[in-house]
């Protein structure tokens, strides 16, 4: 293994730091007057940036490692994973984002209070925060456990501490002081940040395999498969039309971290053209990351590996990080990670924020004190953000404790609570969309229906096995026949 950085690594690292404490520093003089513009921009945003910040947000740490791993272990078949993401932004920008725009929200559960009264937004808007508590905080330990390995060469806990610490402060950079402005124009350096880290190693890798015939080599082990056309796979066409489709619509279209950036659009036609735009770049990006994973592929064709660092199970990338990546070019790709963690951190608190403050917090407070001023619920916005990165950072080290004390993969489960909870927002949004049905009653139990249908059927609780895109549809239309009661 090489050893820790070199000195131009650290140049590479602390020129990005340097970089972001400047932009921070600008991006705070935006002049935020209520909550309204700290989550919405007091929808000023221009297209362009919102579809990039969607890009930024969609690409977490475990996209920048994970998709070379499935190339490097399968073929260039996830892409259609972002094919079925295209078909869902047409259906958002159909029968979702119309409606929002209708009612000027800031919160996507809003919608619910207009069908449904206050009480089903509340409902909606809590099972987002537990989902978001739980899926964030485990995500932001897999980004910290990734830069504990390339900058400390261990992951004890102090290094790991440091790590989350790192991104927590980063994202807090840019969250507090500008709201949801600051976090979009972030996000643009983000972005530009993995992505370069990205062409750089495809590059390297590229000139690495010297004479070898790439493209024939990787047809030779059906390398080159961009659609599943079995009935049965991961990213089968079947399961693209059918959960991963439901997926990508909760994802995009009914969960605040994403959908955050979509209503801070001027109006529903740049909103609509954001978010249409945002897929069409990510698609290029995705497919960048699956070539680094079939160069990789060739890279260690005849090589005997053992993917495991400190008793952690790593990626293929993560091992040529580890292992092989040249002084310079290792620096610039721990950015690249910290910023794919940072883009997906940012955001979240945002999200998490608004829905606390306008979905919760608001209602209550006007109910006691109908002429609060618009000063008190932006200072409690800002307070808001402050406590979620506490939150996060307190479940990231849970996350560091839980992994090592049970044989479960309850990193695996904290990872799909978030796609869990989409089953029940599925359900009750078509219902309240498509139908006359369902009340403010029938809202909570389609929820939590929709959420125990799918974790009933994760193998670790009766032992069945069914794919996760066919445990989304099951669970949707439980939920949706709860509305239907």
């Amino acid at each position: 293994m090489n050893s820790t950085f070199g000195w131009l690594d650290w140049f590479v690292f602390f020129s990005y730091f340097g970089i972001l404490a400047i932009s921070s520093y600008l991006f705070s003089q935006i002049k935020i007057k209520n909550a309204r513009d700290y989550f919405v921009a007091s929808n000023s945003m221009p297209l362009l940036g919102v579809a990039i910040s969607i890009v930024a947000t969609s690409q977490s740490a475990a996209t920048f490692l994970g998709a070379p791993e499935f190339a490097y272990a399968h073929d260039f078949s996830f892409i259609g994973f972002y094919l079925s993401a295209l078909l869902a932004v047409f259906f958002i920008a159909k029968f979702l984002i119309p409606k929002f725009y209708a009612i000027r929200a800031v919160t996507v559960y809003e919608l619910l209070e207009k069908r449904y009264g206050e009480r089903a937004k509340k409902q909606a808007g809590i099972m987002f925060l537990l989902g978001r508590i739980l899926a964030s905080g485990a995500r932001l330990y897999i980004g910290a456990l990734a830069i504990s390995m390339i900058l400390f060469l261990d992951i004890g806990f102090w290094h790991m501490f440091i790590s989350i610490l790192l991104l927590v402060g980063g994202a807090l950079l840019y969250a507090y002081f500008g709201g949801i402005k600051s976090i979009i124009y972030s996000d643009i350096i983000q972005a530009v940040t993995y992505v370069g880290a990205g062409i750089l190693v495809a590059w390297y890798l590229y000139a690495s395999l010297g004479d070898l015939n790439i493209i024939e080599t990787l047809h030779e082990h059906n390398k080159l498969v961009f659609f599943d056309t079995s009935l049965d796979g991961k990213f089968s066409i079947p399961a693209l039309l059918g959960g991963w489709l439901l997926l990508n619509i909760a994802a995009f279209g009914l969960d605040q971290d994403m959908a955050q950036r979509v209503l801070s659009c001027k109006n529903k036609e740049d909103a609509t053209k954001s978010l249409i735009l945002s897929i069409i770049i990510t698609i290029p990006i995705v497919l960048l990351f699956l070539t680094i994973g079939a160069l990789l592929f060739l890279h260690y064709q005849n090589s005997n590996l053992t993917q495991n660092f400190a008793g952690e199970s790593i990626t293929i990338f993560m091992y040529y990080i580890l292992n092989e990546m040249p002084q310079g070019l290792r620096g610039l790709v721990t950015v690249g990670a910290i910023a794919a963690a940072l883009s997906s951190t940012n955001s979240v608190l945002g999200a998490m924020a608004s829905v606390a403050v306008e979905d919760i917090y608001k209602p209550w407070k006007l109910k006691q004190a109908p002429n609060t001023n618009e000063a008190h619920f932006l200072s409690v916005s800002r307070r808001a953000v402050l406590l979620f990165a506490f939150i996060l950072t307190l479940m990231a080290v849970v996350s560091y404790f839980w992994q090592r004390s049970s044989e479960l993969s309850l990193i695996g489960f904290a990872l799909g609570v978030m796609s869990f909870a989409y089953a029940g927002l599925l359900g009750v949004y078509f219902a309240a969309i498509f139908t006359n049905k369902g009340s403010a009653k029938t809202v909570l139990a389609a929820l939590l229906g929709g959420f125990f249908t799918v974790l009933a059927l994760q193998p670790y609780i009766f032992g069945i096995h069914i794919g996760f895109a066919w445990q989304l549809v099951i669970g949707t239309m439980v939920s949706f026949f709860i509305m239907m009661l």
